[in-house]
């Protein structure tokens, strides 16, 4: 439409319609700045009051701190059924007089109880020990020594095969059925063994025979325990009283009256020589031996009881 046929209204909101995309600079589309009026009608309209109202003060993000439950186990243990199993027989750790911990021989028998029990792979397990001794190593670490019960279920997995990997024997799984290492040693008269024999040191240095831990990596449970079956005899807490029947878990160990004297402790698994002399896989026990008892097929591992989540209630 021709600008002559627009009255003065028509006219001065034009210039406010055009002026209004370039409010900031001040200017209209014609690089013209507005009529006072103009000004005094963009000055009263909301999209002017926004634009030169403060900008708005966001409230600061304050991250709020959630600490996470403790995990149930220590990193060398696996949760099994409720109870935290070490993952391998342990061997011993010396407490100085300063604290630090060394290394401990495991062909060397423990001269006192000041030793703390360690789990890891890649080491050969403590032999020699009685389970006093043991359980005292697994107190100085915080554990204790598994019950007969959680070490038969830690054996049997949560499918409750007779053997850590399965139902059957298979060769070479586990560190089994090796030679019989004393008499190769010490001669085939057995009546010429003495405890002195059973506790010669060199019985758990000679190549091939007790293995590192972990180094049969087959022979582990699903849920990651190894060694259960061979290696090491290893001790549980239980002794032969009279509710020893009661624990036991197996029918197959309940037939063999394994409790015959009071007081004995109990070892399980059977060590690198032995097979299924005193049961197969997981059921092998033996109660012959009381708790002061070591030789050079002695082991163990430790247990203990998870830790519980707090969340402050």
């Amino acid at each position: 439409m021709p600008a002559r046929w627009l009255s003065p209204r028509r006219l001065l909101l034009g210039s406010i319609w055009l002026a209004a995309p370039c409010v900031a600079l001040g200017l209209s589309a014609s690089g013209v700045r507005p009529s006072g009026l103009a000004n005094a009608l963009m000055a009263a309209s909301p999209a002017s009051a926004a634009v030169a109202a403060k900008p708005k003060r966001l409230k600061p993000v304050v991250a709020v701190s959630r600490s996470l439950p403790p995990a149930p186990c220590p990193p060398e243990m696996v949760l099994v059924a409720g109870s935290c199993v070490d993952r391998y027989e342990a061997h011993l750790l010396e407490r100085g007089e300063d604290g630090t911990l060394t290394p401990h021989p495991g062909h060397q028998r423990p001269e006192h109880r000041r030793y703390v029990a360690a789990s890891s792979a890649g080491v050969k397990p403590q032999t020699f020990i009685c389970q006093l001794d043991a359980a005292a190593a697994c107190q100085n670490a915080g554990k204790r020594l598994c019950t007969l019960p959680e070490w038969y279920r830690a054996c049997t997995g949560p499918r409750g095969t007779t053997y850590p990997y399965g139902a059957k024997y298979q060769a070479k799984r586990c560190n089994v059925g090796k030679a019989h290492l004393l008499s190769m040693l010490h001669g085939d008269v057995v009546s010429n063994w003495s405890y002195a024999s059973f506790n010669d040191p060199k019985l758990a240095l000679v190549p091939g025979f007790l293995a590192l831990t972990g180094e049969y990596a087959d022979c582990q449970s699903d849920e990651g325990v190894h060694d259960m079956v061979g290696n090491l005899h290893e001790w549980v807490a239980d002794r032969v009283d009279q509710n020893l029947k009661s624990k036991l878990p197996n029918l197959q160990i309940k037939n063999r009256r394994i409790g015959r004297h009071h007081g004995n402790g109990i070892f399980m698994g059977g060590f690198f020589s032995t097979l299924n002399q005193h049961g197969e896989g997981c059921t092998f026990a033996t109660a012959a031996h009381d708790v002061g008892y070591h030789d050079y097929s002695t082991g163990f591992r430790c247990c203990k009881d998870p830790a519980q989540a707090t969340d402050g209630r």
